[in-house]
Formats: structure tokens, C-alpha cells, sequence
């Protein structure tokens, strides 16, 4: 069966001192995540454990996030994550490096059984 989207969840996380990239992506989907309860698997019969989730992160330099740590902010399901330019970064009035922010997109998908949803 194909999948089918459900839901879209969306999150900013940041990181105002460290300079983490990762750690603005996972507050991103905290964020995201804290926002909403899903009851839609269960409305069509199905484990939220069945959910697939498509985890896109915007930062600035998306080759210093660690996928694997987004991810894994997944309370359940199964989660493909893609890192794409975005998000900002913030100087100090001293122009060194400062905050960094995330967005974060989470698109739920489930695959229904026949006739479910119509």
C-alpha cells in the first residue's frame, strides 16, 4: 500500500551559545514534536509504531548535524532525515560566532489499510 500523509508538524530549536548544530536540530524536532498529540494511527487502526516521518532540518551548515541524534528524538516510528541549508546564525556585537537556529519539518505518513480514510 502506499503511504499517505497525514500530518505536518513544524519546530525552531536553538543553540545560543554553543555553537552546536546538532543541538539546535534536536530541540527543533522537540519542539515539533511537544506541540502535538497524534491520535491519527490509532483513528485508522494502525500502531503509531507503523508511522514513517520524514525529518527535514534547516541550518545553516547542515554538515555539522548528526543525523543519527535527530533521529533518535523520534518517540516511535520511523524516521528519514534530511539536513538542508537554512535556518540562521546570529553574530555578538563582538562579530563572534552566537546563536544558531533550526527549523524543523516533520511529515507523518502512515500506510493505510485498504479503504481506510475514504
Amino acid at each position: 500500500m502506499p503511504l499517505k500523509r497525514m500530518v505536518m508538524e513544524l519546530g525552531m530549536g536553538t543553540d545560543i551559545r554553543g555553537e552546536d548544530y546538532t543541538k539546535a536540530a534536536t530541540r527543533a524536532v522537540h519542539n515539533a514534536l511537544r506541540q502535538n498529540s497524534l491520535v491519527v494511527a490509532g483513528a485508522f487502526g494502525v500502531s503509531r509504531d507503523d508511522m514513517h516521518v520524514d525529518i527535514v532540518i534547516g541550518v545553516a551548515k547542515p554538515d555539522q548535524v548528526d543525523k543519527a541524534a535527530v533521529a533518535a528524538m523520534l518517540p516511535y516510528g520511523k524516521g528519514d532525515v534530511r539536513v538542508e541549508r537554512g535556518g540562521m546564525d546570529t553574530q555578538k556585537d563582538d562579530g563572534t560566532p552566537g546563536t544558531i537556529m533550526a527549523n524543523a519539518a516533520l511529515l507523518v505518513y502512515l500506510d493505510l489499510p485498504e479503504g481506510a480514510g475514504q
